[in-house]
């Protein structure tokens, strides 16, 4: 094969850090962005906070100035004909800081000074009730420390008393517990790092088991279960012997738990030798049990939602504005950016030349996400007015295309913006996904959205006879009463995602009641 030398013209898309930078932060919900915008600041010099607010009240005056100006100057009005769509776009470059900083001084010399039999009465008077209302003071709900599942267990294991080798095993089984409050059904293998160098010494299924049982007294009812029959035992045995139906509970649970869900309550009450009234009784007082007893101390971090964009109706019309009350202004620090000199290429000049290109592609990358995120906000709304005006029932279908097609912007860059962005609305918190639905077909040729059907079949279900409710086929002759054509197990599953039994759970439940 001869060699030779051949030039080739192509075009290749690559990834700039710049526009890495802004795919990123497109991406990212309030509370990330100013995650991200704080490490900025820690890393760049050219960047600092506009900390020129001046004092309080002329902030507040200032701050009402320009949203007016900006209500007035950049009204947006779109091609539609309902008057009564109005938003206020904000300058996306600009970015708050809301800071409150609460301090208190401990005065240590004081304690310190303080003999030990001294009486903190005399030096340190009682706080005054903080409630204005002049009623008491729940100091259990003020004072509350919220704790894990297991610190709550470890806490009541010191409690009881235990010799030193069955007090090992409860710190295993302690330690093994899940988050629901349910341990192994293999005890062995829970105890199996426990050795003891006589062999004699050895742990046995039945010291084991006797440990299990004290553990099962503690609180949470239903601790330390190995399975939900178990649990529902544990939480039954703790009740009085006076309790009403306690037996008929005791009996459905040993011997029908699996039928308890899956038979109606006349053939219950046949199989179990119960009348249908304690059958009904018994399995009220089981359905007042816990299934789940270390839920409501296991140790789960809440997650709070931060609106990235509020839509509120003014005067009639409705209006758009990002929310920028949690995030810094950031600003080019003068004071670095002067001592730049063009024709000096030392290390230290050089370095301060990189993190002012840095700094400047980091605002612009900002103005782009808030900008962009306004424009998708702002047409989603144009879109789905009937939603602001009447809820669910009201949406209208939309995909990310129609987006797309009418900001000219590509479906991937709808879709990063859509992303763990919420929207408050006067109809509550939603993702800007929600938004987005699939449509059905109705009989003038139209199209109707999923979740609307989905919250017509909600309401529909609500407004039925509980002792003969709506089945899946007569909800679809009902829609189509209404114009929505859709199948009999698109009504199905529709109903199964809104977590709605069958018609005939509904019933069976009903009648147990």
């Amino acid at each position: 094969m001869r060699q030779g030398l051949q030039l080739k013209i192509s075009q290749q898309l690559t990834m700039t850090p710049q526009l890495q930078q802004a795919i990123k932060l497109l991406q990212l919900s309030t509370l990330e962005l100013r995650q991200e915008v704080i490490e900025q600041l820690y890393n760049n010099p050219l960047l600092e906070i506009d900390e020129d607010q001046g004092n309080p009240q002329e902030q507040d005056g200032d701050q009402q100035t320009t949203e007016k100006s900006v209500a007035e100057d950049r009204d947006v009005n779109f091609d539609t004909d309902d008057p009564s769509l109005h938003t206020t776009a904000a300058d996306a470059s600009e970015l708050t800081v809301t800071e409150s900083e609460a301090s208190s001084d401990w005065d240590n010399d004081t304690a310190q000074d303080l003999p030990v039999d001294a009486n903190w009465d005399e030096v340190y008077s009682a706080p005054a009730p903080a409630s204005s209302g002049g009623g008491e003071v729940n100091l259990e709900q003020v004072y509350q420390v919220t704790e894990s599942l297991q610190d709550h267990l470890h806490w009541q294991l010191n409690l009881t008393p235990f010799s030193d080798r069955d007090r090992e095993i409860a710190e295993a089984f302690v330690d093994a517990i899940s988050d629901n409050g349910f341990i192994g059904s293999n005890l062995q293998d829970i105890t199996d790092h426990i050795n003891y160098e006589d062999l004699e010494d050895a742990l046995e299924e039945d010291e084991l088991v006797a440990v299990l049982k004290r553990l099962q007294q503690f609180d949470p009812p239903g601790v330390f279960a190995r399975d939900i029959g178990e649990s529902l035992l544990i939480q039954l045995n703790q009740l009085s012997l006076e309790t009403p139906y306690l037996e008929q509970a005791q009996g459905l649970v040993c011997d029908f738990l699996d039928d308890i869900a899956s038979v109606e309550l006349s053939r219950l009450s046949k199989k179990a030798g119960y009348s249908n009234e304690e059958t009904q009784e018994a399995l009220a007082l089981i359905r007042s049990l816990n299934p789940r007893p270390g839920e409501a101390l296991s140790a789960n971090d809440a997650e709070y939602i931060v609106p990235d964009v509020y839509v509120e109706k003014v005067a009639g019309r409705w209006r758009v504005q990002l929310n920028d009350s949690n995030m810094p202004r950031l600003r080019i620090n003068d004071t670095y950016s002067n001592l730049i000199k063009r024709s000096d290429n030392s290390d230290q000049n050089q370095f301060l030349k990189n993190n002012l290109a840095e700094a400047r592609w980091f605002l612009r990358s900002l103005e782009s996400r808030n900008e962009t995120l306004m424009r998708v906000s702002m047409t989603i709304i144009d879109l789905q007015q009937g939603f602001l005006d009447h809820g669910p029932v009201a949406m209208k279908p939309m995909v990310l295309s129609d987006i797309a097609t009418k900001l000219d912007l590509h479906e991937s860059t709808i879709s990063r913006v859509t992303t763990t962005k919420y929207m408050a609305t006067p109809q509550g918190i939603f993702e800007l996904k929600y938004f987005f639905s699939s449509h059905v077909g109705t009989s003038g040729g139209g199209e109707c959205s999923s979740t609307a059907v989905c919250a017509i079949l909600k309401t529909m279900i609500s407004a039925e006879q509980p002792a003969k409710p709506l089945s899946d086929n007569r909800l679809t002759s009902l829609l189509e009463e209404q114009g929505i054509q859709v199948a009999r197990r698109t009504v199905a599953k529709y109903r199964e995602s809104m977590g709605i039994p069958s018609s005939s759970q509904r019933k069976r439940f009903e009648n147990a009641k």
